[in-house]
């Protein structure tokens, strides 16, 4: 547990808060100006926030978007415990110690042009990222796919972007992702209208069996989210015999791996296991190296 390699990559900065916005469900987007993140953060990457100055323990959170032109990077995180209600107190104009980037980014294969994302709940920004990096290269035709069980932090729009493979009535889309010019579809139990009754990987098996073989040869799945839905995304992946990346969502204490309290069981080339620390050594890992085959 030595390895070094990111401590030159991982900057800490006193972030001014630009932007503080309350939304439906306890969830907060927060953009705050930190220009070293900015210009190094990943898709995947996240970033290990002081929520108090009376409050040491920091509280990793998954980077949705960035500016490295403007110098911002921008949040989404739910209030569930005491840590992030004293983040959601924080005001604009505030700075907030902050470390980041952090950890191992998605890896985006141009021989699997179609990326199909996958986020549920929190899990959602590592996706909305993934797309914002996607978009600026014309030869990837991402489908994003989000779920969430409480009010989505946007105002949910009829998609402009056909999408044929979807059942009738299925037109709910974020308005960022359409406006971006990136499919994206909405699922839930909650009967919100124009999403997808149902979910995440229910809606993704319906439109990878639409593909042509051929088509569906090009796809590789990208997902974050709660561990059970993770499970059931590799199950997919597998189940289609597709190429599979998860963001795993773990507690953290030191955010950069030293104190290796946020290890996993992940399963090497030669089928050892080894424990590896979700903050630096991931938090992306291939899918079937870290849930089981059936």
């Amino acid at each position: 547990m030595n390895d070094k390699s990111h401590r030159e990559t991982i900057f800490a900065e006193q972030a001014e808060i630009l932007e503080h916005q309350e939304c439906a469900g306890d969830q907060y987007i927060l953009r705050v100006a930190a220009p070293e993140c900015a210009r190094k953060a990943l898709p995947g990457s996240f970033a290990h926030l002081q929520v108090a100055p009376a409050r040491p323990l920091r509280r990793p959170i998954s980077i949705m978007r960035s500016s490295p032109q403007q110098g911002w990077v921008e949040f989404l995180y739910k209030a569930v415990g005491e840590g992030t209600r004293l983040l959601a107190r924080r005001k604009q104009g505030e700075t907030l110690d902050m470390l980041g980037p952090i950890g191992k980014p998605f890896r985006f294969d141009p021989e699997r042009p179609r990326p199909l994302l996958i986020g549920g709940g929190v899990g959602m920004p590592p996706m909305i990222f993934a797309a914002q990096q996607l978009k600026s290269e014309d030869r990837f035709k991402s489908f994003v796919i989000l779920g969430s069980e409480v009010p989505f932090p946007f105002s949910a729009k009829p998609s402009a972007i056909l999408m044929p493979e979807m059942p009738a009535g299925v037109i709910g889309a974020m308005p960022l992702l359409d406006d971006w010019g990136i499919a994206s579809r909405l699922t839930s139990l909650n009967d919100y209208p124009g999403c997808f009754q149902g979910y995440v990987t229910d809606l993704a098996r319906i439109w990878l069996e639409a593909l042509d073989p051929e088509q569906r040869e090009q796809v590789e799945i990208f997902s974050c989210g709660p561990h059970p839905m993770l499970q059931a995304v590799a199950a997919l992946a597998e189940e289609f015999s597709l190429p599979c990346q998860v963001s795993l969502e773990e507690f953290m204490a030191c955010g950069v791996g030293g104190c290796a309290g946020c290890v996993v069981a992940v399963r090497e080339e030669d089928g050892s296991e080894a424990m590896k620390r979700v903050c630096v050594d991931g938090p992306v890992f291939e899918a079937g190296r870290v849930f089981s085959r059936t």
